[in-house]
């Protein structure tokens, strides 16, 4: 199984702005009941996409410089970037079909 990586503010610029990859950001808290919803589907699309999306993780609440920065108000917030630009982003635990369909767009 593919763990996802956990990012954080110091990391955030040098493993998802700077990857040759397109990168899918799941923002997250262990407190929040649809972040937990949605992990399993954040895991299966890691390994789904492995070799072609980077998956990882930010806990808002260790790292609120990265999810201030992108305006996170709700989580869990999922983020597409690309060359180092937030091309899009899917608010709340959705099914992995609407993950996979926008992530699809970018690949």
């Amino acid at each position: 199984m593919v763990a996802t990586a956990e990012v954080t503010d110091s990391s955030f610029q040098q493993e998802v702005l700077e990857s040759d990859q397109t990168v899918l950001v799941d923002f997250w808290a262990p407190w929040c009941g649809p972040c937990r919803m949605v992990a399993p589907v954040v895991e299966e699309i890691s390994e789904q996409y492995a070799g072609q999306v980077k998956v990882v993780k930010v806990n808002t609440d260790e790292n609120p410089n990265v999810a201030s920065q992108y305006g996170i108000r709700s989580i869990p917030t999922l983020m597409i970037f690309k060359d180092g630009q937030r091309v899009d982003m899917v608010v709340g635990a959705v099914p992995k079909t609407t993950l996979a369909n926008t992530l699809e767009k970018y690949l």
